[in-house]
C-alpha cells in the first residue's frame, strides 16, 4: 500500500491493543513503526539502477523480520518515550504497527517477499490497489474517534470494516478473472500465464494481462452490479533468444535483462516502437494500454553498462476520461 496507508493501519493496530493511559502514544508509536517498513525505499546504488526494484518491499516486509523490524523502532523511539512508556509496552506497541506491513502489501499487485528467507518468492494475491481510499478511510476515520475518546474499541470497528473490505475486493477478483477466462475461452485461447489486477483507487474496475501463444492479450472488467468486459489489445511476449541472441550472458546488460524479467514475473515486452526499451506489462496509465509504467532502457552497444530505470507516467487528458467513463459504465 501507499506509505500513508502503511502508518495508518500501524497506528490503528497499536491503538486497537493499547492500553486507555497509552492511547495517544501507541497509536504515534504505530505510525512510525507501520512507516519504518518502508524504509527499504532507502536502498539504492547510484551506479545499479535496479538495486532499488529488488529491495523494496524485500526483507523489511518478511514476517520473520517483524520483532526485528520492531526492535529498530523502539530503539530508535525509547530516548523519546522512556519517560512516557514502560520499555515492555513500547516495544509491544513497535511490534503492533509492523505486524502487517508485509501482509497488507502483499495483497497489492506489486507485492512483496513475505517469507523472506524461506521463500524469495515476490507474493502478490492482486485484489487491492496501491491506493484505495475507502480502504483507507476505514481506518483513518475510527482512528481519529478513538484518538479523540481514548477508546480503542473505535480502532478495532476500523479494522474490522477494512477486513470486511478485503474479502469484498476477494469476491471482486475473483468475478473479474471469470469474466477473462470466459472471454479468453471465446477467442479459443490457451490461458498460459494470468494477472487480475485493480485500477488505482478502486476495486470496481480490473486490468486484466494473459498470456496465450507468445502474446499478451490486455483487456479490462468493470465488476458492477452486471458485469461488463472492455476488449483491448494485444502485444508480443519479450524473448531474450529471440530478440538478443547476440548478447552475451556474462555481461552486465544481460544480467539486467534477467533481474528485470525476475522483477516482473516475466510480463515483458517491448514498450511500442521503441526497440531499445523494454516494460513490464502489468502497469500501464491506462486499463487497456500497452505502454507500461516503468521499464528499462537499454544501450546495447554498450553490454557492461547497466541499464536505465524509467517511468513512463504521462497520460493525456483523453485516457484519462476514459478511465472515468469505464469505471462509471458510461
Amino acid at each position: 500500500m501507499d506509505i500513508f496507508t502503511q502508518g495508518v493501519l500501524g497506528a490503528t493496530l497499536a491503538q486497537s491493543s493499547a492500553r486507555k493511559e497509552h492511547l495517544r502514544t501507541a497509536s504515534f508509536v504505530g505510525l512510525f513503526s507501520g512507516v519504518l517498513a518502508d524504509a527499504d525505499i532507502l536502498i539504492k546504488s547510484s551506479t545499479d539502477p535496479l538495486l532499488t526494484l529488488e529491495y523494496h518491499r524485500h526483507f523489511t516486509h518478511s514476517v520473520f523480520f517483524i520483532p526485528i523490524g520492531a526492535l529498530i523502532a523502539f530503539l530508535l523511539l525509547w530516548p523519546f518515550l522512556r519517560k512516557r512508556l514502560p520499555a515492555r509496552y513500547l516495544y509491544f506497541y513497535c511490534c503492533m504497527g509492523f505486524l502487517l506491513s508485509g501482509f497488507i502489501d502483499a495483497c497489492t499487485s506489486y507485492g512483496t517477499h513475505l517469507f523472506w528467507p524461506l521463500m524469495d518468492e515476490r507474493i502478490s494475491w492482486h485484489f487491492i490497489p496501491i491506493i484505495d481510499p475507502i480502504f483507507t478511510a476505514c481506518l483513518l476515520v475510527t482512528l481519529i474517534i478513538g484518538f479523540k475518546t481514548l477508546r480503542p474499541v473505535f480502532a478495532r470497528t476500523g479494522l474490522l470494516l477494512a477486513g470486511c473490505y478485503l474479502v469484498f475486493a476477494i469476491i471482486q477478483l475473483n468475478r473479474a478473472e471469470q469474466s477473462i477466462y470466459e472471454l479468453a475461452e471465446q477467442r479459443n485461447h490457451t490461458i498460459e500465464k494470468i494477472m487480475v489486477k485493480p485500477t488505482i483507487g478502486n476495486t470496481i474496475l480490473w486490468r486484466s494481462v494473459y498470456l496465450s501463444d507468445d502474446e499478451f492479450y490486455i483487456d479490462a472488467v468493470r465488476t458492477g452490479f452486471n458485469k461488463r468486459i472492455y476488449t483491448g489489445t494485444s502485444i508480443e511476449r519479450f524473448d531474450m533468444n529471440e530478440a538478443f541472441p547476440e548478447i552475451d550472458k556474462n555481461t552486465t546488460l544481460y544480467n539486467d535483462i534477467k533481474r528485470f524479467e525476475y522483477f516482473s514475473d516475466g510480463y515483458v515486452s517491448f514498450y511500442p516502437h521503441k526497440p531499445n526499451i523494454l516494460g513490464d506489462v502489468r502497469y500501464s496509465m491506462g486499463p487497456l494500454s500497452s505502454i507500461p509504467l516503468w521499464g528499462i532502457e537499454m544501450n546495447l552497444d554498450e553490454p557492461e553498462q547497466h541499464v536505465k530505470y524509467e517511468f513512463y507516467r504521462s497520460s493525456s487528458k483523453e485516457e484519462r476520461q476514459l478511465f472515468i467513463d469505464m469505471l462509471m459504465n458510461r
